[in-house]
């Protein structure tokens, strides 16, 4: 006897357990699979582990899509303060670190977890892990699904289908290109996809320079011809992370140049001036040692005269460094790809879905949201915050 849901979830992760909880409040009954051994693998690794579960700025402005309007039903329908006042209502308190992000006061991704998992027991939703979807066919007003779990095929029906099944970084998380390629047999288009969120590789004769810096965080404004973020940078072995870099790779495209200010907010040229009425004998590398680790000071030499006192700085030698320290020019090789990706770029084109409700247009009955759509949110808690709004946004239309 073939097993018939009205609705299935494919997905345990932030987007499909809200959702699940939602249609829970709404006396809805659902299932969901879920292809890893345990829910939510990903909000658990999120934030080093302690998951910045939203952002107090959230707006449209903070998400790259081809359609970025098409955030405004969704985020009207389930906004930051509906977020905090879930979380608050299941014992979860926010505390506020920089720039809006918002992480629990215990610090532990696993308590968002545990929130899920106890609403959806005591809703009575159904979690199936360690299942992989392997296909979903619509026959007739039904969707067929397979699945593979414990070695066996199994076969189940249901009315309607949520995607919620992610994107593609982190493989090891259970990440795969399952709701893109559903889609596409679905005749749905995608929005071209690549990592995003992600630390940038430099290759050739500067690598050595960069693995010689491996480990220096500096503060730093990075950016393009579309946007700037100003963050820390970190130096690695391999090219350019942290915060600053990550936000600007959503934004990069091979081929093109980022250029970082080494000291945002400040003009070295009157910092070195000021210093010369002072103390004209210092050195330019005791001078930089007051905004710069020994380390960055020392790889500076045979760039820029460290060794000259400022007092003997020529017109041309000042401009070098002014140069340098505000201009810093960068050509990644590339980045490192999904497996070190916070987030997939691109996905299900809006196009193709309701704003009001994410179900596709041309198949009714199929829903997709969180990563899987063509919306990328930045670092800071906004990829959350849409994945618990599309998952709201669907349980009220399923």
């Amino acid at each position: 006897m073939v097993k018939k849901y009205d609705t299935v979830i494919i997905g345990g992760g932030a987007c499909g357990l809200m959702c699940a909880v939602q249609a829970g409040y709404l006396g809805k009954q659902v299932l969901i699979l879920e292809k890893n051994d345990k829910p939510g693998a990903k909000i658990l690794i999120s934030g080093g582990g302690r998951c910045n579960y939203t952002n107090l700025n959230t707006n449209k402005e903070n998400f790259i899509s081809e359609n970025p309007h098409f955030l405004n039903s969704a985020f009207s329908q389930w906004t930051v303060d509906d977020t905090i006042a879930f979380f608050e209502a299941n014992g979860i308190y926010g505390k506020e670190k920089t720039l809006g992000q918002l992480f629990p006061v215990t610090d532990k991704a696993k308590d968002i977890v545990d929130v899920f998992t106890n609403l959806c027991e005591d809703l009575g939703q159904e979690i199936l892990l360690n299942s992989n979807v392997t296909s979903i066919k619509k026959i007739n007003n039904e969707f067929e699904i397979l699945y593979e779990r414990n070695g066996k095929e199994n076969r189940l029906l249901a009315e309607k289908v949520v995607m919620a099944s992610g994107g593609l970084p982190i493989a090891k998380m259970g990440a795969t290109d399952f709701a893109l390629k559903s889609a596409l047999k679905f005749g749905l288009s995608l929005t071209k996809t690549a990592p995003a969120l992600v630390p940038l590789t430099i290759t050739g004769k500067d690598q050595q320079w960069f693995a010689h810096l491996s480990g220096n965080s500096i503060h730093a404004i990075v950016s393009n011809s579309k946007i700037s973020f100003e963050e820390n940078i970190l130096f690695t072995h391999w090219g350019l992370s942290g915060p600053a870099i990550l936000q600007i790779s959503s934004y990069w495209r091979p081929g093109e140049t980022i250029e970082i200010d080494l000291l945002p907010n400040k003009d070295v040229t009157a910092l070195i001036t000021e210093e010369r009425q002072r103390n004209g004998k210092k050195h330019l590398s005791g001078f930089l040692s007051q905004y710069y680790t020994k380390k960055f000071v020392e790889a500076l030499e045979g760039i820029l005269p460290t060794d000259k006192n400022i007092a003997s700085l020529s017109k041309k030698e000042l401009e070098l460094i002014a140069d340098f320290i505000h201009h810093f020019k960068v050509k990644p090789a590339g980045d490192k790809g999904y497996d070190k990706a916070e987030v997939m770029r691109g996905g299900v084109s809006t196009v193709e879905l309701s704003s009001k409700t994410l179900e596709s247009k041309k198949v009714k009955g199929l829903f997709f949201g969180g990563e899987c759509v063509d919306i990328t949110g930045w670092l800071g808690g906004y990829n959350f915050q849409w994945a618990w709004a599309s998952g709201y946004v669907i349980a009220q239309n399923i």
